[in-house]
């Protein structure tokens, strides 16, 4: 399952430095996981290439793309929302402007969106984008625009993304597409296809041109990072048919995060996201070893019911999940380990429910997201599965989770009083322009009066107080990663 960023809200609206060369404009929106915003990247150096320039004004766009997510219902209504919302101002104020929607949701819908619907003029899923300039001149001709085809081997490892973040300090490295776990509750393997791995010496020649343009932090970014296996190319499953060469100097993924830790010793490195099943010692030990890898392991669980873990096809059992947690604690004393948790999934019962929170109270989570169960068409629940529990008691039992996770984040938080942690500066602070912020290498946000420090820069912060959070502190000095 995906990590869900800010599925409620509007998503980011994506700046392109302009090129002089480029007149038409665009606008886009990414919803959903990591991978979307990523991919939103991509896209803008594709069109980039072709002419466009990206703009925060929709009403002035040529083109208005938006990067869509299928993994819950609310995101795919907040998507058809805003479709309707480019409808409006392309009736009312700009007649020319065309609409096209990528990702998980293009895949997923695909002709329903050109010809029940008729809101777009273009569909392109996740493998396709860089079919784009060949769809627009569909486009332009005055025909409707479709490609969604699944690739087997598409990574995009031979483009390279526009940095559409703003503050240039930390950016996203896509390592794998796709996802064979099969989840019954999942709809990505449907929506972006097969696991694939990028080939490592194109992931090394991006994180170099990120480091020698001043970002200071990357994440490897896939579906499920730990699965990562490149021998020369293919999906993983077929690794067996290698040639024993092929076989004997693939790389996975611990030999990975230690060649990037190794190369770029003053970069700071993250990952996500990692399934149960597939986290080796070997990847914990590599985060141990090098002082440059995030202490943070972002280790989605779903349930902490047996029963439920098999009915969600998850391929591990509770107390191998808690097995984990203990060697996570044991390698890497003072990591963050955070949560995905479904409630109310098909029938789930009320013991079930408690242990998902049993679980938690022995792990702890640092943080984590939450949801109550939607069914999603396509995946294996929605054609096996009854729906069946209540709506209501998914929200009760939803928030009996969150609530019980807003105590163990405090709990996490006022661990750090008292200490000092190395924090990379990444923006002013939301409440004062006086204060900055930043993360720790637990992925916390921590905020500090600013005095003479800037963005871009790692600082000691001696930490003070906090909230379930955010933790406060003051600056003491420059570390040794700047």
């Amino acid at each position: 399952m995906e990590k869900i960023i800010d599925e409620g809200k509007q998503g980011d609206n994506l700046v392109l430095e302009q090129v002089p060369a480029n007149t038409k404009k665009l606008f886009i929106e990414s919803y959903g996981c990591a991978m979307n915003f990523a991919d939103s990247e991509v896209v803008a150096s594709i069109l980039s290439g072709n002419g466009y320039n990206t703009t925060t004004v929709l009403e002035e766009a040529d083109l208005v793309l938006v990067n869509t997510c299928s993994i819950r219902e609310k995101a795919e209504q907040t998507v058809r929302n805003r479709l309707e919302q480019y409808q409006s101002v392309k009736r009312r104020i700009n007649p020319n402007m065309k609409v096209g929607v990528l990702g998980c949701m293009a895949e997923r819908l695909k002709e329903k969106f050109l010809d029940e619907e008729k809101i777009v003029d273009l569909v392109v899923g996740p493998d396709a984008y860089k079919d784009l300039p060949n769809l627009l001149e569909e486009v332009e001709s005055g025909n409707d625009a479709i490609n969604v085809i699944l690739s087997k081997d598409e990574t995009y490892g031979d483009i390279s993304p526009v940095r559409l973040q703003s503050n240039g300090v930390s950016a996203f490295v896509s390592i794998t597409r796709g996802c064979d776990n099969m989840c019954t509750f999942c709809v990505v393997p449907f929506t972006r296809g097969r696991e694939r791995s990028r080939e490592p010496q194109s992931i090394m020649d991006e994180v170099r041109s990120l480091w020698e343009r001043g970002y200071r932090e990357i994440t490897l970014l896939g579906q499920n990072v730990d699965s990562y296996l490149w021998y020369g190319g293919g999906l993983k499953k077929d690794f067996t048919k290698a040639s024993p060469m092929q076989q004997a100097t693939a790389v996975r993924f611990d030999q990975l995060l230690e060649m990037v830790a190794v190369a770029f010793p003053r970069m700071r490195i993250r990952f996500s996201t990692s399934n149960p099943q597939d986290m080796h010692e070997s990847v914990l030990h590599v985060i141990a070893r090098y002082p440059n890898v995030c202490k943070h392991i972002h280790l989605p669980v779903q349930s902490g019911s047996d029963r439920m873990l098999r009915e969600m096809n998850r391929q591990h059992t509770r107390e191998e999940y808690m097995r984990l947690i203990d060697k996570i604690y044991e390698i890497i004393p003072g990591c963050a380990i955070t949560q995905d948790m479904i409630a109310g999934f098909p029938t789930e019962t009320e013991q079930d429910h408690q242990d998902s929170l049993s679980l938690m109270e022995y792990v702890k989570y640092d943080f984590g997201y939450m949801y109550a169960y939607s069914e999603r068409p396509g995946t294996l629940a929605a054609r096996k599965m009854e729906d069946d529990v209540p709506e209501a008691t998914k929200l009760r039992r939803l928030t009996e989770i969150v609530n019980l996770q807003r105590q163990h984040s405090l709990f996490r938080s006022r661990e750090y009083v008292g200490k000092v942690v190395e924090v990379l500066i990444e923006k002013p602070s939301k409440k004062s322009p006086n204060d900055l912020s930043g993360r720790n290498s637990q992925n916390v946000t921590v905020v500090f009066p600013k005095e003479h420090y800037r963005i871009g820069e790692f600082v000691n912060v001696e930490i003070t107080s906090c909230t379930s959070g955010t933790l406060i502190g003051k600056a003491i000095g420059y570390s040794g990663m700047n």
